[in-house]
């Protein structure tokens, strides 16, 4: 079988158009609450009720130490965000929603649900499932996790992760 040429070139502007298409749609909709994505990505990750570091919190929102300082320092502000100690590292600040942070992000999570279903712009579930797992496997792979072979991408096609 013959190995087709790649273009990263190609892929990364396909990726990079799908993302701001994709955040300039969600933003539209945050707009409406004053919320950022940034900090929409914060309070997404926090909805689990499980605490989390600065650090795990900048990973996820995508940003700098620095900025995500300023933005918690925001959400605390607005009373939606709240910090502790980690009863497990005491040099460690775990991050929490309060239950106004917990109801603004259900609010925000069923508008956000009603403007993509109303887009519907995947045609449906099952192809949304395949492009999360998709790209979930190009992270990976360009993490360093491992190669994606061919059998990889066969053997997992229809995988939950």
């Amino acid at each position: 079988m013959a190995r087709r040429t790649r273009r990263p070139q190609e892929l990364l502007h396909l990726l990079t158009r799908a993302e701001r298409l994709a955040v300039g749609r969600v933003r539209s909709v945050l707009d409406e609450f004053d919320c950022s994505v940034e900090a929409w990505r914060v309070l997404d990750v926090l909805s689990d009720g499980e605490g989390h570091s600065m650090t795990a919190l900048a990973d996820h929102a995508f940003l700098p130490a620095p900025t995500l300082t300023k933005l918690m320092d925001q959400l605390v502000d607005q009373n939606l965000v709240f910090r502790r100690i980690d009863p497990a590292d005491r040099r460690r600040v775990l991050a929490q929603l309060t239950p106004r942070g917990r109801q603004r992000r259900q609010q925000i999570s069923r508008a956000i649900r009603a403007d993509w279903d109303a887009a519907d712009p995947l045609g449906g579930e099952g192809e949304e499932e395949e492009l999360k797992i998709l790209l979930d496997r190009l992270a990976d792979a360009l993490e360093g996790r491992g190669p994606l072979t061919t059998a990889r991408a066969e053997g997992g096609a229809g995988r939950e992760r």
